[in-house]
């Protein structure tokens, strides 16, 4: 038994290491009998027709007879070797109704960005097997680092529209040959079948290098995510299906919510995403109390705003996306023990294995797990608050120094009811700087003449004014 969980936990690790080969599906051969509007390919007795105005490349690889064929003005058909086309001689075919007109479909549809239309093979193009590895959705389209495969002796017409001008993959091979250099690629796309191949304002580029940060390299398609999702609601009719758990969660690139867990590490310069990998899948994920859960884990950027609102940026991290296959009230369960074994073991290892921190989120039927689903919402809530805060703040500073007389605002003249009221009929001299007040309006005594009078008891002719600190004679000036 234990030979057989060991050797499970190789099957998992090669196709953890091996999942950067992504293989186009579709393909456009005349011998395909999904390509007919009939559901089968022509027989003899048929009438073949091309569209006169579809671009097709289509490849036959063997002889047929056909009563007669309508070509396309813009296309080719690629001959293998001993293919052809021959007239029908009438002679009973049993397996052809004879005399039907057969259309071959229209291939425009099938776009690049769409997660359906592609598998992860092996180098050799052979296809994976199913495992406890899975890929977010934007990662099931080749990422700007993966190698692309077009099978041989396949022909393909494939709509790259994109929101990107240029969309770059490792290498790619198609018709049995490789390119793996920009000099190679930009031959190809010099000759006549680049463009029955590819269609759309998105251009193919081959860069020939590969992920060169031990850290991980971040797949590139979030420009496109729109369409990837677009592409895969689109087979289940444009809407997510209703997650069974109480709080479900948002991985970064995934278009649905998903019950289960999430674990985001922050790393540091000595991290390495392929060995941190082999890691969790040899000493955890192989375990057999673990068997249901499959793991997504890759590099992402994670958007930064501040008060929750304003974009600054994105930051990188490491998100690890944990599913079971556990049903009703245990669904994510199991998920959410692995991330919590994740979690452990980076605070007894993370120094060593270059991680700062990690950070979990669970979507169970639980109470915890409902407090954690609305985390979100928590942030807006406080991000709303805080800029509340920063806006009375704000307000009661430029309050304050209009107070103190170091600011100035024309505009926001506060009355205040200590402040005596202007009489617009009787304005004061310009050389008054004070006011009558009736405690001091008394007649002064009579004395000697060369006494001397004290400054309160002055007469009122002579301008002698009273300073109020409660007054500012500044604001009756402005």
């Amino acid at each position: 038994m234990k030979h057989l969980f060991l050797l499970l936990g190789v099957l998992q690790l090669l196709a953890a290491t091996a999942a950067v080969y992504k293989q186009w599906i579709p393909n456009t051969n005349f011998e395909t009998a999904s390509n007919w509007d009939k559901g089968r390919a022509p027989c003899a007795g048929d009438v073949v027709r091309f569209e006169e105005n579809k671009v097709v490349s289509v490849f036959i690889s063997s002889p047929h007879a056909l009563t007669d064929v309508y070509l396309p003005l813009n296309g080719e058909l690629v001959l293998a070797s001993g293919a052809g086309f021959a007239a029908f001689d009438g002679s009973w075919d049993p397996g052809c109704d004879s005399g039907a007109t057969v259309s071959f479909a229209d291939a425009e549809h099938r776009a690049w960005f769409d997660p359906t239309l592609w598998q992860a093979v092996s180098p050799r193009g052979e296809l994976e097997p199913s495992g406890s590895i899975f890929s977010v959705d934007e990662e099931r389209v080749p990422c700007s680092y993966d190698d692309v495969i077009f099978q041989p002796e396949t022909s393909f017409r494939v709509n790259v529209d994109s929101s990107r001008r240029v969309i770059h993959v490792r290498s790619l091979s198609l018709m049995g040959q490789e390119f793996s250099s920009p000099e190679a690629w930009a031959g190809y796309l010099r000759g006549p079948s680049a463009p029955l191949h590819f269609h759309g304002n998105g251009t193919l580029q081959v860069t020939g290098t590969g992920c060169a940060d031990k850290s991980g390299c971040a797949c590139g398609n979030a420009p496109d995510g729109h369409r990837i999702c677009a592409a895969l609601l689109g087979v289940s009719g444009r809407q997510c299906p209703a997650p069974a758990c109480q709080s479900p969660l948002q991985p970064l690139g995934h278009c649905c919510r998903v019950c289960g867990a999430t674990v985001n590490l922050d790393f540091t310069p000595d991290f390495d995403l392929q060995k941190y990998r082999d890691r969790v899948v040899q000493a955890l994920l192989s375990q057999p109390k673990y068997a249901g859960v499959q793991m997504a884990i890759s590099k992402v950027h994670k958007e930064q705003t501040f008060l929750g609102v304003i974009p600054r940026g994105s930051v990188p991290l490491i998100q690890i996306v944990l599913i079971d296959n556990g049903t009703g009230a245990q669904m994510g369960t199991t998920a959410e023990q692995l991330a919590a074994d994740i979690v452990e073991d980076t605070a007894q290892h993370g120094e060593t294995l270059g991680i700062s921190s990690a950070k979990l989120e669970v979507a169970t039927g639980s109470t915890f797990s409902g407090q954690v689903g609305s985390h979100a919402l928590s942030r807006i809530t406080a991000g709303m608050v805080s800029g509340l805060l920063f806006c009375l703040l704000f307000l009661g500073g430029m309050f304050f120094l209009n107070r103190k007389g170091k600011l100035r605002l024309p505009a926001l003249h506060l009355h205040r009811p200590w402040d005596r009221a202007e009489d617009p009929a009787s304005p004061a001299p310009a050389s008054d700087k004070g006011f009558d007040n009736p405690m001091f309006d008394v007649e002064p005594p009579v004395t000697d003449p060369g006494e001397e009078i004290p400054q309160e008891m002055a007469p009122k002719d002579h301008q002698v004014f009273y300073l109020n600190p409660l007054y500012n004679a500044s604001e009756t000036e402005a």
